[in-house]
């Protein structure tokens, strides 16, 4: 129990505060288990206010009300819940400390928040981390990770022993640095940088309230779970957190409860330096129930009323403002930025320890909080085990329903789900992939139950619609066309929550090219935490014509070659946007970006979804005994610049190899006999084209060999202009092979 004096200062930094205002083995799954294995001090003045700044401010949030005390029950013995709650505490404390880095300070002031959730609130299986039904939590100030460590732990996870936490932030334990999904299980999604958690959570809040309302029958609610999230200052500036929450308001997601983490602390000090805006105003403004609890260091009966309050609001999201104190307890640095991002050093644990009246070693935890702790590995077993009774039921009513949805937990797709895919011959009618793309979207729509997705504000254009779906609205969530808006980063981040959700929720998302831009962050974070999300970007390069540079992808192609675990898709025609989805639909544990044309391109012969498959394959050869001339390679729209150039080195002579090159990250997959039979080692006669920078392609033509490319920005006119004027031509081609051969 903390002492008097460590009540009284924590009393007074809070009044400051309101007045103020970042697969596991051990894991055993059951059949149907809903997933398959797989520096200074503040200053003295920025913490005191006087009672008229106090008033001032409270004139200005006349709206939002502060958790009705009165109504909560407190569910466990308070004595338990302190010891809980400096338990999460400690065990946050010694392992920054043991590791020499970290930050200790949100996990000692969101502890008791924290607390109730895992302890009171949610619902969840720790011996299966999968089950489908389950609450989802998300830290979105992931630095904070040693809380949702220590709450795994305690709760039971298998994936947290206490050498987990021992071995804190060091190379191969299950306790990184920041939350990884793919390390341990427990962990919904991969949180770091700010604000992509919050947007992550609003897309695992959506896919609860689609699969809910398609599968959910008047004597059978089958999907019923909550999403919750704990987000912090640096969360609320990032702009990724605005977008999403403006259209978490809009969809009306009544499941997602997100806990502000209101403590006034960021890395640089007090957030009076450059965050001064009124978040409540600003949620309301969005469409969320606001709900601000003003004592979150002590005041747990606030927080439960909190939440009581937020699970009967139904038709809106809600923000429960929790003012706190970074790094609760600490004498000497609470309440400052100096506990954000670095351990408290011996002497400073030693002190919180007696502020706290902590008598026990580094990482024990006491008897009476394990025994609370440890009903929830039998609580859950039998939660799941009633849900799976519950959805054995619903599948005798409901069979079709159920095979569906059982689609969607377990990611297996329908058999035969690929032959739905169109094909395409030389004489099919030519156009633009963007419109083929189309054509492909809304076949695997038809068949594949979790196919889902739609675009920043550019459906006519991106060709992205499903034209036998609605939209998903507040009124209609059953549906699978998403309008995101013009919100690119978010609409990223909320496919990731949304693929994270379930194994068989296959989103996609679209908008040109160029602007991936402005959800690379959101990118990278679906190939570092293996989210199959299917990325569909139009306007490839500086074939969109008169749009002009601001517009015309150059180095974007190559950046995303760069990136790992991302597939870089660039079809030639049909057959080579069916062959890309059907891998982008098959791998879930890596994104997809297919880039596709504006303008109008021939059905190549020689093109094949099996060809796809490899990456880059051979479409024309006249030559013999794997000795072509000249070995010309395309993508995209210029593949059919390479077989025509092809075909007129042909009528004079030359044996040429015409090589499409879809996917170099497929190609790197394949064995080395396979290389050799489609770039043999003896051929160095080799040019390459793509209307794209020309980085990176000296690793596939060689130090002989040519690439002809655009490494400047692009222009604005009509396509056939910017063609000729950038040398992107059959003549540029024929040019290249003869200086070689």
């Amino acid at each position: 129990m903390a002492s008097t004096s460590s009540l009284a200062l924590s009393q007074a930094l809070l009044a400051r505060a309101i007045s103020h205002h970042g697969s596991d083995q051990r894991v055993s799954l059951p059949a149907f288990s809903g997933l398959k294995s797989t520096g200074s001090r503040a200053s003295a003045s920025s913490r005191r206010r006087n009672a008229a700044s106090m008033s001032k401010i409270r004139s200005l949030r006349p709206l939002v009300r502060a958790a009705a005390v009165e109504t909560a029950e407190p569910t466990t013995d308070s004595s338990i819940v302190d010891k809980s709650v400096n338990s999460i505490r400690f065990l946050a404390i010694d392992a920054v400390e043991k590791a020499n880095s970290g930050h200790p300070g949100l996990p000692m002031g969101c502890a008791p928040m924290a607390h109730i959730l895992y302890d009171e609130v949610m619902r969840y299986n720790p011996k299966n981390p999968y089950w489908f039904n389950r609450d989802r939590f998300v830290l979105s100030a992931g630095h904070g990770c040693m809380l949702l460590y220590s709450l795994l732990h305690l709760a039971g996870y298998d994936s947290v022993l206490e050498e987990d936490l021992k071995n804190f932030r060091q190379w191969g334990s299950k306790t990184p640095g920041h939350p990884e999904n793919f390390e341990t299980p427990g962990i919904e999604v991969t949180t770091g940088p700010l604000g992509q958690g919050i947007a992550n959570a609003v897309g695992l809040a959506l896919a609860e309230k689609h699969l809910a309302a398609r599968f959910n029958k008047p004597d059978a609610e089958i999907v019923d779970h909550y999403t919750y999230a704990i987000l912090g200052d640096g969360c609320q500036m990032e702009g990724i957190s605005n977008e999403a929450c403006s259209l978490a308001g809009h969809w009306g997601l009544g499941k997602l409860i997100a806990f502000y983490d209101d403590n006034h602390i960021s890395i640089d000090g007090d957030t009076e330096i450059a965050f001064t805006e009124n978040v409540d105003q600003r949620f309301e403004a969005l469409g969320w129930h606001v709900i601000w609890v003003k004592n979150g260091n002590t005041g747990y009966d606030e927080i439960r009323a909190a939440i009581k309050e937020a699970k009967t609001v139904t038709d809106k999201p809600t923000l429960i403002k929790v003012t706190t104190t970074i790094g609760y307890g600490s004498p000497n640095k609470a309440n400052s930025y100096s506990v954000h991002g670095a351990a408290l050093g011996k002497k400073e644990v030693e002190a919180t320890r007696n502020n706290l009246g902590w008598p026990y070693e580094p990482f024990q935890v006491p008897d009476d909080v394990k025994s609370h702790w440890s009903r929830h590995t039998p609580e859950g077993a039998a939660l799941e085990s009633d849900w799976s009774a519950k959805f054995a039921e619903y599948e005798k009513k409901y069979p079709e329903e159920a095979a569906e949805l059982k689609s969607i937990i377990t990611g297996e797709l329908p058999a035969g789900w690929e032959k739905a895919l169109p094909t395409y011959t030389p004489e099919s009618p030519g156009d633009a992939t963007r419109n083929l793309s189309q054509q492909c979207l809304n076949a695997l729509a038809k068949v594949v139950p979790g196919f889902l997705g739609g675009s920043a504000d550019l459906a006519s254009s991106n060709m992205t619609l499903l034209k036998a779906f609605g939209d998903f609205q507040k009124a209609t969530p059953e549906e699978r066309n998403l309008r995101f808006g013009v919100r690119e980063h978010g609409m990223g981040a909320i496919c990731n929550g949304i693929v994270l959700h379930s194994p068989g929720l296959i989103p996609y998302c679209a908008t040109f090219f160029v602007f991936t831009d402005y959800m690379r962050g959101a990118m990278r974070i679906s190939a570092l935490s293996e989210a199959g999300v299917i990325y569909v970007m139009t306007h490839d390069s500086i074939g969109l014509g008169e749009d002009g540079p601001t517009h015309q992808p150059i180095e974007h192609i190559a950046s995303f070659r760069a990136m790992p675990n991302t597939l870089m898709f660039r079809p030639a025609d049909g057959n080579e946007t069916a062959g890309a989805y059907k891998i982008a639909v098959t791998k879930r544990k890596t994104p997809s970006i297919l880039a596709l044309s504006r303008q109008k391109l021939p059905q190549l012969p020689g093109t094949s979804i099996e060809g796809v498959e490899k990456g880059g394959y051979t479409i024309s050869d006249n030559s013999s005994g794997n000795k072509p001339d000249v070995i010309l390679i395309g993508t995209g729209s210029e593949l059919e610049i390479a077989a025509k150039a092809g075909d007129m080195l042909r009528k004079e002579g030359k044996t040429v190899r015409v090589v499409s090159f879809v996917c170099w990250e497929l190609y790197d997959e394949q064995s080395e006999e396979y290389k050799e039979s489609v770039l043999p080692s003896d051929v160095s006669a080799r040019v390459s084209i793509e209307a794209a920078s020309t980085f990176g392609w000296g690793k596939i033509v060689g130090s002989k060999g040519k690439s002809i490319g655009v490494d400047s920005f692009g222009a604005s006119a009509p396509a056939p202009i910017l063609y000729k004027e950038f040398g992107i031509t059959v003549e540029a081609v024929i040019d290249a092979v003869k200086s070689l051969i």
